[in-house]
Protein backbone atom coordinates (compact mmCIF):
# COMPACT_ATOMS: atom_id res chain seq x y z
CA UNK A 1 0.00 0.00 0.00
CA UNK A 2 1.70 3.54 -1.10
CA UNK A 3 -0.47 5.39 1.58
CA UNK A 4 0.80 5.96 4.99
CA UNK A 5 -1.09 3.60 7.41
CA UNK A 6 -2.99 5.36 9.77
CA UNK A 7 -4.79 2.69 12.39
CA UNK A 8 -3.97 -0.79 12.58
CA UNK A 9 -6.46 -3.29 13.82
CA UNK A 10 -5.63 -6.23 15.26
CA UNK A 11 -8.65 -9.58 15.23
CA UNK A 12 -7.20 -12.51 16.67
CA UNK A 13 -9.44 -15.66 15.54
CA UNK A 14 -10.58 -18.35 17.38
CA UNK A 15 -13.49 -20.30 16.76
CA UNK A 16 -15.84 -17.68 15.25
CA UNK A 17 -16.54 -18.79 11.91
CA UNK A 18 -20.07 -17.71 12.85
CA UNK A 19 -19.60 -14.25 13.59
CA UNK A 20 -16.56 -13.41 11.66
CA UNK A 21 -17.70 -12.39 8.35
CA UNK A 22 -19.97 -9.80 10.18
CA UNK A 23 -17.16 -8.38 11.94
CA UNK A 24 -14.86 -7.97 9.30
CA UNK A 25 -17.51 -6.24 6.75
CA UNK A 26 -17.76 -3.47 9.73
CA UNK A 27 -13.63 -3.19 8.98
CA UNK A 28 -13.24 -3.21 5.50
CA UNK A 29 -16.29 -0.42 5.41
CA UNK A 30 -14.76 1.86 7.37
CA UNK A 31 -14.34 5.79 6.54
CA UNK A 32 -10.84 6.06 7.13
CA UNK A 33 -9.45 4.21 4.34
CA UNK A 34 -5.71 4.38 5.54
CA UNK A 35 -6.30 1.23 7.85
CA UNK A 36 -4.84 -2.35 7.95
CA UNK A 37 -6.55 -5.33 9.49
CA UNK A 38 -4.28 -8.05 11.03
CA UNK A 39 -5.57 -11.08 11.31
CA UNK A 40 -4.26 -13.57 13.72
CA UNK A 41 -6.07 -17.08 12.89
CA UNK A 42 -4.52 -18.55 16.29
CA UNK A 43 -4.69 -22.01 15.43
CA UNK A 44 -8.57 -22.36 14.58
CA UNK A 45 -10.11 -25.32 14.17
CA UNK A 46 -12.89 -24.54 12.13
CA UNK A 47 -13.18 -22.31 8.85
CA UNK A 48 -12.02 -19.31 10.44
CA UNK A 49 -8.53 -19.39 8.06
CA UNK A 50 -10.63 -20.04 4.92
CA UNK A 51 -13.08 -16.99 5.82
CA UNK A 52 -9.97 -14.75 6.16
CA UNK A 53 -7.98 -16.04 2.77
CA UNK A 54 -11.89 -15.12 1.21
CA UNK A 55 -11.78 -11.27 2.07
CA UNK A 56 -7.83 -11.58 1.61
CA UNK A 57 -8.68 -12.23 -2.17
CA UNK A 58 -11.44 -9.67 -2.36
CA UNK A 59 -9.98 -6.84 -0.19
CA UNK A 60 -6.37 -7.54 -1.02
CA UNK A 61 -3.44 -5.38 0.85
CA UNK A 62 -5.80 -3.92 3.38
CA UNK A 63 -6.69 -7.65 5.05
CA UNK A 64 -3.00 -8.87 6.53
CA UNK A 65 -3.42 -13.12 7.50
CA UNK A 66 -1.13 -14.57 10.64
CA UNK A 67 -1.68 -18.20 10.41
CA UNK A 68 -0.59 -19.89 13.36
CA UNK A 69 -0.85 -22.56 16.31
CA UNK A 70 -2.96 -21.65 18.94
CA UNK A 71 -1.35 -19.55 21.90
CA UNK A 72 -3.99 -17.62 23.40
CA UNK A 73 -4.91 -14.24 23.05
CA UNK A 74 -2.07 -12.90 24.93
CA UNK A 75 0.57 -13.94 22.04
CA UNK A 76 -1.27 -13.44 19.24
CA UNK A 77 -1.79 -9.28 19.97
CA UNK A 78 1.88 -9.38 20.58
CA UNK A 79 2.22 -11.38 16.89
CA UNK A 80 -0.41 -8.52 15.65
CA UNK A 81 1.68 -5.89 17.21
CA UNK A 82 4.72 -6.98 15.36
CA UNK A 83 3.41 -7.41 11.98
CA UNK A 84 1.38 -3.72 12.58
CA UNK A 85 2.72 -0.55 10.42
CA UNK A 86 0.24 1.74 11.53
CA UNK A 87 0.51 4.71 13.81
CA UNK A 88 -1.77 3.64 16.11
CA UNK A 89 -2.92 0.34 16.45
CA UNK A 90 -6.66 -0.85 17.72
CA UNK A 91 -7.76 -4.14 18.81
CA UNK A 92 -11.32 -5.73 17.86
CA UNK A 93 -12.27 -9.25 18.68
CA UNK A 94 -13.86 -11.44 16.19
CA UNK A 95 -16.93 -11.93 17.79
CA UNK A 96 -17.59 -8.44 17.80
CA UNK A 97 -18.64 -5.20 14.99
CA UNK A 98 -18.00 -2.25 15.34
CA UNK A 99 -19.65 1.15 13.59
CA UNK A 100 -18.37 2.19 10.17
CA UNK A 101 -16.53 5.54 11.59
CA UNK A 102 -15.09 3.55 14.76
CA UNK A 103 -11.42 4.13 13.00
CA UNK A 104 -11.98 7.94 12.09
CA UNK A 105 -13.49 9.34 14.68
CA UNK A 106 -10.95 7.81 17.44
CA UNK A 107 -8.23 8.33 15.17
CA UNK A 108 -9.46 12.45 14.86
CA UNK A 109 -9.84 12.09 18.85
CA UNK A 110 -6.23 11.12 19.17
CA UNK A 111 -4.51 13.81 16.58
CA UNK A 112 -6.55 16.69 17.54
CA UNK A 113 -5.86 16.48 21.60
CA UNK A 114 -2.44 15.00 21.05
CA UNK A 115 -3.37 11.59 23.10
CA UNK A 116 -1.44 8.51 23.03
CA UNK A 117 -5.06 6.64 23.68
CA UNK A 118 -7.95 7.64 22.37
CA UNK A 119 -11.58 5.98 23.71
CA UNK A 120 -15.29 5.32 22.96
CA UNK A 121 -18.45 4.30 24.16
CA UNK A 122 -19.38 0.69 23.44
CA UNK A 123 -22.89 -1.14 23.74
CA UNK A 124 -22.89 -4.57 25.47
CA UNK A 125 -25.58 -7.02 23.92
CA UNK A 126 -26.71 -10.57 24.65
CA UNK A 127 -24.99 -12.76 22.22
CA UNK A 128 -28.01 -15.22 21.69
CA UNK A 129 -30.94 -12.19 21.71
CA UNK A 130 -29.20 -9.36 20.49
CA UNK A 131 -30.72 -7.42 23.58
CA UNK A 132 -29.07 -4.10 24.70
CA UNK A 133 -27.79 -4.61 28.05
CA UNK A 134 -25.91 -1.66 28.60
CA UNK A 135 -24.49 1.46 26.83
CA UNK A 136 -21.11 2.53 28.50
CA UNK A 137 -18.31 5.31 28.69
CA UNK A 138 -20.26 7.96 26.93
CA UNK A 139 -20.62 10.13 29.35
CA UNK A 140 -20.99 14.16 27.43
CA UNK A 141 -18.96 15.09 30.68
CA UNK A 142 -15.71 12.65 29.11
CA UNK A 143 -12.70 14.94 29.49
CA UNK A 144 -9.12 14.21 28.83
CA UNK A 145 -6.97 12.61 31.23
CA UNK A 146 -3.79 13.99 32.02
CA UNK A 147 -2.17 10.61 33.12
CA UNK A 148 0.10 11.93 35.26
CA UNK A 149 -1.94 14.71 37.41
CA UNK A 150 -4.89 12.62 37.46
CA UNK A 151 -3.56 8.96 37.26
CA UNK A 152 -7.22 7.99 39.49
CA UNK A 153 -9.43 8.83 36.79
CA UNK A 154 -8.48 5.79 34.77
CA UNK A 155 -10.56 4.48 37.60
CA UNK A 156 -13.19 4.88 35.50
CA UNK A 157 -12.35 3.50 32.14
CA UNK A 158 -13.27 -0.01 31.25
CA UNK A 159 -10.49 -2.17 31.37
CA UNK A 160 -10.23 -3.91 28.16
CA UNK A 161 -8.14 -2.97 25.10
CA UNK A 162 -10.86 -2.86 22.28
CA UNK A 163 -12.54 0.47 22.65
CA UNK A 164 -9.28 2.06 22.11
CA UNK A 165 -6.79 2.72 20.05
CA UNK A 166 -3.14 3.11 21.08
CA UNK A 167 -0.25 4.94 19.57
CA UNK A 168 2.11 2.26 18.15
CA UNK A 169 4.98 3.14 19.50
CA UNK A 170 3.14 2.56 23.08
CA UNK A 171 2.74 -1.36 21.88
CA UNK A 172 5.79 -1.54 20.47
CA UNK A 173 7.57 -0.78 24.03
CA UNK A 174 5.38 -2.46 26.15
CA UNK A 175 6.66 -4.56 29.03
CA UNK A 176 6.11 -8.40 28.18
CA UNK A 177 5.32 -10.28 31.02
CA UNK A 178 6.99 -13.30 32.13
CA UNK A 179 4.00 -14.31 33.99
CA UNK A 180 0.99 -13.90 31.34
CA UNK A 181 -2.12 -14.21 33.82
CA UNK A 182 -5.12 -16.73 32.82
CA UNK A 183 -7.98 -14.15 33.22
CA UNK A 184 -7.99 -10.43 34.47
CA UNK A 185 -5.32 -10.46 31.07
CA UNK A 186 -6.90 -7.95 29.61
CA UNK A 187 -6.30 -5.22 32.43
CA UNK A 188 -3.24 -6.32 32.79
CA UNK A 189 -2.60 -5.37 28.95
CA UNK A 190 -3.61 -2.12 29.34
CA UNK A 191 -1.76 -1.28 32.69
CA UNK A 192 1.16 -2.21 31.06
CA UNK A 193 0.65 0.60 28.50
CA UNK A 194 -0.74 3.25 30.56
CA UNK A 195 2.62 3.21 32.21
CA UNK A 196 4.46 4.91 29.58
CA UNK A 197 1.63 7.18 28.11
CA UNK A 198 0.86 10.82 29.65
CA UNK A 199 -2.94 11.75 27.88
CA UNK A 200 -6.21 9.92 27.49
CA UNK A 201 -9.16 11.93 25.14
CA UNK A 202 -12.87 10.34 24.50
CA UNK A 203 -14.98 10.03 21.67
CA UNK A 204 -18.15 10.32 23.70
CA UNK A 205 -19.99 7.63 20.93
CA UNK A 206 -21.11 3.95 21.29
CA UNK A 207 -18.69 2.89 18.68
CA UNK A 208 -18.10 -0.89 19.36
CA UNK A 209 -21.16 -3.47 19.30
CA UNK A 210 -19.38 -5.75 22.21
CA UNK A 211 -21.09 -9.32 22.38
CA UNK A 212 -21.77 -11.45 25.57
CA UNK A 213 -22.88 -14.56 26.95
CA UNK A 214 -26.03 -14.29 29.96
CA UNK A 215 -22.90 -16.95 31.65
CA UNK A 216 -19.77 -15.71 30.91
CA UNK A 217 -19.48 -14.61 34.47
CA UNK A 218 -20.21 -17.79 35.90
CA UNK A 219 -17.49 -20.51 35.61
CA UNK A 220 -15.59 -22.68 37.72
CA UNK A 221 -11.99 -20.73 38.20
CA UNK A 222 -9.19 -23.34 39.44
CA UNK A 223 -6.38 -22.29 41.86
CA UNK A 224 -4.10 -22.17 38.98
CA UNK A 225 -5.95 -19.48 37.41
CA UNK A 226 -6.03 -16.77 40.50
CA UNK A 227 -2.28 -17.79 41.01
CA UNK A 228 -0.75 -16.54 37.29
CA UNK A 229 -3.12 -13.61 38.33
CA UNK A 230 -1.28 -13.05 41.08
CA UNK A 231 2.06 -13.62 40.02
CA UNK A 232 1.35 -11.52 37.21
CA UNK A 233 -0.26 -8.30 39.15
CA UNK A 234 2.69 -8.34 41.12
CA UNK A 235 4.93 -8.06 38.05
CA UNK A 236 2.62 -4.92 36.74
CA UNK A 237 3.51 -3.31 40.02
CA UNK A 238 7.44 -4.20 40.25
CA UNK A 239 7.36 -2.50 36.45
CA UNK A 240 5.13 0.44 37.87
CA UNK A 241 8.05 0.59 41.09
CA UNK A 242 10.84 1.29 38.50
CA UNK A 243 9.55 3.27 35.93
CA UNK A 244 6.52 5.25 37.30
CA UNK A 245 6.26 5.45 40.93
CA UNK A 246 3.88 7.80 41.05
CA UNK A 247 1.16 5.57 40.01
CA UNK A 248 1.91 3.13 42.70
CA UNK A 249 -1.19 4.34 44.69
CA UNK A 250 -3.37 3.95 41.36
CA UNK A 251 -2.06 0.85 40.79
CA UNK A 252 -2.97 -0.31 44.41
CA UNK A 253 -6.93 0.64 44.08
CA UNK A 254 -6.66 -0.84 40.63
CA UNK A 255 -5.90 -4.00 42.15
CA UNK A 256 -8.33 -3.54 44.99
CA UNK A 257 -11.14 -3.23 42.29
CA UNK A 258 -10.32 -5.89 39.85
CA UNK A 259 -9.39 -8.66 42.51
CA UNK A 260 -10.93 -7.56 45.84
CA UNK A 261 -14.02 -7.22 43.84
CA UNK A 262 -14.32 -8.53 39.82
CA UNK A 263 -12.46 -11.57 40.60
CA UNK A 264 -14.17 -12.19 44.43
CA UNK A 265 -17.43 -11.63 42.34
CA UNK A 266 -16.61 -14.26 39.73
CA UNK A 267 -15.50 -17.05 42.01
CA UNK A 268 -18.94 -16.63 44.27
CA UNK A 269 -20.43 -18.42 41.16
CA UNK A 270 -18.21 -21.42 42.00
CA UNK A 271 -19.91 -23.79 43.64
CA UNK A 272 -16.89 -25.83 44.27
CA UNK A 273 -14.92 -22.76 45.96
CA UNK A 274 -14.59 -22.87 49.20
CA UNK A 275 -15.36 -19.09 49.06
CA UNK A 276 -14.25 -18.26 52.71
CA UNK A 277 -10.89 -19.64 52.04
CA UNK A 278 -10.31 -17.41 48.84
CA UNK A 279 -11.62 -14.35 50.12
CA UNK A 280 -9.57 -14.71 53.35
CA UNK A 281 -5.96 -15.27 50.79
CA UNK A 282 -7.22 -12.73 48.87
CA UNK A 283 -7.51 -10.18 51.20
CA UNK A 284 -4.11 -11.19 53.04
CA UNK A 285 -2.47 -10.85 48.97
CA UNK A 286 -3.80 -7.29 48.45
CA UNK A 287 -3.00 -6.16 51.79
CA UNK A 288 0.85 -7.57 51.36
CA UNK A 289 1.49 -6.87 47.68
CA UNK A 290 -0.95 -3.89 46.91
CA UNK A 291 -0.97 -1.81 50.39
CA UNK A 292 -1.53 1.18 49.34
CA UNK A 293 -5.23 0.68 48.94
CA UNK A 294 -6.61 0.71 52.43
CA UNK A 295 -5.40 4.30 52.80
CA UNK A 296 -5.43 5.54 49.52
CA UNK A 297 -6.17 9.19 49.37
CA UNK A 298 -8.32 7.93 46.28
CA UNK A 299 -11.27 5.86 48.35
CA UNK A 300 -11.49 8.68 51.02
CA UNK A 301 -14.79 10.37 51.84
CA UNK A 302 -13.36 13.69 51.69
CA UNK A 303 -11.76 13.27 48.18
CA UNK A 304 -15.19 11.35 47.06
CA UNK A 305 -17.32 14.89 48.56
CA UNK A 306 -14.44 17.48 46.96
CA UNK A 307 -15.25 15.46 43.54
CA UNK A 308 -18.71 15.79 43.28
CA UNK A 309 -18.82 11.04 43.94
CA UNK A 310 -16.07 9.92 42.26
CA UNK A 311 -15.12 6.62 43.29
CA UNK A 312 -18.34 6.67 45.65
CA UNK A 313 -18.94 3.13 44.82
CA UNK A 314 -15.80 1.77 45.48
CA UNK A 315 -15.93 3.31 48.96
CA UNK A 316 -18.68 1.73 49.86
CA UNK A 317 -17.44 -1.71 49.15
CA UNK A 318 -14.02 -0.94 50.89
CA UNK A 319 -16.40 -0.14 53.69
CA UNK A 320 -17.90 -3.37 53.60
CA UNK A 321 -14.48 -4.96 53.65
CA UNK A 322 -13.45 -2.99 56.70
CA UNK A 323 -16.86 -4.35 58.48
CA UNK A 324 -16.13 -7.52 57.07
CA UNK A 325 -19.38 -7.44 55.96
CA UNK A 326 -18.45 -8.25 52.22
CA UNK A 327 -19.89 -11.55 51.66
CA UNK A 328 -23.48 -9.63 52.12
CA UNK A 329 -22.13 -6.86 49.45
CA UNK A 330 -22.01 -10.15 47.05
CA UNK A 331 -25.45 -11.21 47.97
CA UNK A 332 -27.02 -7.83 47.33
CA UNK A 333 -24.84 -7.48 44.11
CA UNK A 334 -25.94 -10.60 42.62
CA UNK A 335 -29.50 -10.15 43.50
CA UNK A 336 -29.69 -6.78 41.25
CA UNK A 337 -27.60 -8.64 38.42
CA UNK A 338 -29.22 -12.42 38.55
CA UNK A 339 -33.14 -11.15 39.44
CA UNK A 340 -33.65 -7.13 38.90
CA UNK A 341 -30.98 -7.40 36.01
CA UNK A 342 -29.35 -4.22 37.07
CA UNK A 343 -25.42 -4.00 36.81
CA UNK A 344 -23.02 -1.61 38.46
CA UNK A 345 -20.38 -0.33 36.63
CA UNK A 346 -17.26 -0.26 39.11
Amino acid sequence: MTKKIKLSIIVPCYKVEQYLPRCLDSLVNQTLKEIEIICINDGSPDNCLKILKDYKKKYGEKIVIIDKKNEGVWLGRKDGIKKATGEFIGFVDSDDYVALDYAELLYQSAIKNKAEIAVCGFDRIDLETNKLYSREMCKKDSKIINIKEHPEDLLEMNGAPWNKIYKAELLKKQHNLKNVPKILDDMMFILLLYINAKQVSFVNKSLVYYFVRKDSIINTIKQDKIDSTYNALKEVREVYEKNNKEMLEYIDVNAFLHLGISLMFRISYDKEANFNQILKRNTEFLNQNFPLWRKSKYLKLSYIIKNNGKNLKLWLVKMFYKLHMFKLFLVVYKFMIDRLKIDIKW
